[in-house]
């Protein structure tokens, strides 16, 4: 590990707070450092309130903030001597502690302090960093990490046993601290949950974790601890993924509300299922408690769920009665599922939460596998596990969560979702919390978004072989299947029935109404496991209860398939899915409607091409968003007892009122 300090970017900053967040974004950016808002730091400044008088005042990361990204904002400004007061009482509930350092904040817009403010407080130096560095983790879980540790760093740290983060761990760090430490100490470890580093400068205490950690890697590497080598087959390919999909429903189940769940298949997930001692070593527990308020304490081996679910509430009732103010337990599902043949399956309210699980274990299993090389991985006992996850801090953040999206844990694949409807239809999914899959044949779709919940996949619709390849996709990215938005369409220039070509003909049937046929033959697997139950909505056309002359093809198209989404609403009812068709017209912001299109459809009806825009009971013009908005609300509860419905989208057409 290399420092990333530059001179030249440190002298850009024009305060020490400024430098404070640029160290902190220097730590957050090394993964192996710090992970989806873990860790945090701080710095002590004097400065002038408002009656003049100076106060010194501890900037600590505040909560809800990560420290890749953090800024000034980010650092709640809390006055220090009241922390330093706080760490001498004998004891403090965590609400109260929480509430004293809300009370001590000198900024009102300020996020709210780190609970080991008071920690970083009592220790005597400026500039304080405190990460959850993997080979510092990989030692303190180790067989014998104490005494591993103490040989690494001799006097260069304070060595503090485990206790939870929160006031009981300040008054111990403010007692260890003196009791330990010397002229050499330049840093303190906690016991499986991190590393302290500090310093007179922001350079020096930055630069000292960087030595610390790298003293620990030193370690791994001379006991042949540190290079991995994952070696693992291939894995399972066909046939996978209705399974994935039933496990998604069963997880489903178990939380009581809709799960993403990504599938990942790297040689490192794989060949850490296919352990042959992973029921021992994943069965212990996280590396840190830190991790396991996203991840949950253990993965889920194999596929049963419902034991899962069923030793979750044991444990939990076992565990209670010490708990006196634990009043919910947590939904007993996974938040992992380990299967030789699936590989490392991450679950989440949201493809951002999978995502985040995911990558707490890829660190969680590297740590995992050090340990096993120096003799052993031990985990905290779980009472200490159960504690952290029964926080009542963190009880109280989920509490403070809020009503989720209304598709949050959803999954919808959209067709011809690089442009117009398809496009639009994307956004509204998004915007409603769904994880969506676009297909398109416009390369443009692979990079439409840049988010975790987004996947852009280019594929033709009309080859069965890529629409097998692209459900596949999206399985192993979020899961399964909840909606599917069938929009892909051509519309071809105008032709009248005795100068309609045949190949014409055939291309218009393959695209708006073969490519539909296998789009839901093969999803409808994937749809029956929805755990809300799955949704298809069709993208028709106003062609279809009045055809215009010059569109034979196109109308032709898009009544065949309409019949085929009436007669799969009776088809598929017993399952639990429902199909509703929405008859758009003259919607001009769509692939469909070139300007040469619309040119000679304005023309054929004699009219200007605004007049034509604006043809419509209610001389408005109707937009792609206007239908995709109703696509998505037709997927929801204000929906969730119609089946077969046909919807005009059209600002009104006479032929069809």
């Amino acid at each position: 590990m290399n420092s990333r300090w530059d001179d030249r970017e440190a002298a850009a900053c024009a305060n020490d707070l400024e430098l404070r967040c640029y160290t902190s974004r220097l730590l957050g950016s090394d993964p192996t450092l710090v992970l989806h808002g873990g860790g945090n730091t701080s710095v002590k400044l004097t400065g002038k309130n408002l009656l003049g008088d100076d106060e010194d005042i501890l900037y600590v990361k505040g909560s809800g903030w990560d420290l890749v990204t953090i800024e000034a904002a980010g650092f709640a400004p809390v006055r220090l001597a009241h922390l330093k007061r706080l760490a001498q009482l004998p004891a403090l509930s965590d609400p109260q502690m929480v509430n004293e350092l809300a009370t001590q904040v000198t900024r009102a817009s300020a996020p709210a302090p780190s609970v080991e403010a008071i920690l970083h407080a009592i220790l005597p130096w400026k500039w304080v960093d405190h990460t959850h560095a993997d080979a510092v983790l990989t030692l303190t879980n180790a067989r014998d990490g104490e005494a591993r540790i103490r040989e690494v760093y001799g006097d260069l740290v304070v060595v503090v046993p485990y206790v939870m983060p929160g006031f009981d761990l300040a008054r111990v760090c403010a007692s260890e601290y003196p009791r330990q430490a010397g002229a050499d100490t330049v840093g303190m470890v906690l016991m499986n949950h991190g590393i302290f580093s500090f310093g007179a400068t922001a350079r020096e205490s930055y630069e000292r974790m960087i030595m610390l950690v790298n003293r620990a890697e030193d370690y791994l590497k001379r006991n042949g601890a540190w290079d991995l080598a994952w070696r693992a087959g291939a894995p399972a390919g066909a046939g996978v993924a209705p399974n994935l999909a039933r496990l998604r429903k069963a997880i489903a189940g178990a939380a009581g509300f809709p799960v993403v769940m990504t599938r990942h298949t790297d040689a490192r997930s794989l060949a850490f299922c296919r352990r042959d001692d992973v029921a021992t070593v994943s069965q212990q527990g996280p590396a840190t408690p830190d991790h396991s308020i996203r991840s949950k304490n253990l993965p889920l081996l194999g596929r049963d769920v419902a034991a899962y679910a069923a030793a979750y509430r044991a444990y939990f009732a076992a565990h209670e009665p010490q708990a006196k103010e634990r009043k919910k337990m947590l939904d007993p599902a996974p938040r992992l599922v380990l299967d030789p043949e699936f590989g490392l399956c991450a679950v989440g309210r949201s493809a951002k939460d999978a995502a985040i699980v995911a990558e707490i274990y890829a660190h969680t299993i590297d740590v995992i596998a050090r340990a096993t090389a120096l003799g052993g991985f031990r985990a905290l006992p779980a009472q200490d596990l159960f504690d952290v996850e029964y926080w009542d801090l963190e009880q109280a953040k989920l509490a403070k969560g809020g009503k989720p999206p209304l598709f949050a844990g959803e999954v919808a694949l959209v067709t011809g979702a690089a442009s117009g409807i398809g496009r639009a239809c994307v956004d509204a999914l998004l915007a409603r919390g769904a994880a969506v899959v676009g297909l398109d044949l416009d390369p443009a779709i692979a990079t439409l978004h840049a988010r975790p919940d987004f996947l852009g996949i280019v594929a033709d619709v009309t080859s069965e072989e890529q629409v097998g390849d692209a459900l596949r996709r999206t399985v192993d990215a979020f899961g399964g299947l909840d909606m599917l938005i069938l929009n892909a369409g051509i519309f071809p220039g105008g032709a009248r029935i005795d100068a309609l070509p045949t190949e014409q003909w055939r291309r218009v049937m393959q695209v708006n109404l073969d490519a539909n046929l296998v789009l839901m033959r093969e999803g409808h697997p994937l749809l029956k496991e929805a755990p809300r139950g799955g949704r298809v909505v069709v993208i028709g056309s106003k062609n279809v209860p009045a055809p215009g002359p010059g569109a034979a093809a196109y109308s032709a198209s898009k009544a065949a398939l309409n019949q085929l989404a009436r007669v799969a609403a009776l088809e598929w009812g017993a399952d639990g899915i429902r199909i509703n068709s929405l008859h758009p017209n003259a919607v001009f912001d769509t692939g469909i409607w070139t300007d040469e299109v619309l040119v000679s459809r304005a023309k054929h009806y004699g009219m200007t091409v605004d007049q034509y825009r604006r043809n419509n009971v209610l001389r408005t013009e109707v937009g792609s968003r206007d239908v995709a908005e109703l696509a998505a609300e037709m997927c929801g509860p204000l929906f969730a007892k119609t089946t077969g419905a046909q919807l005009p989208v059209d600002g009104g057409n006479e032929r069809v009122i």
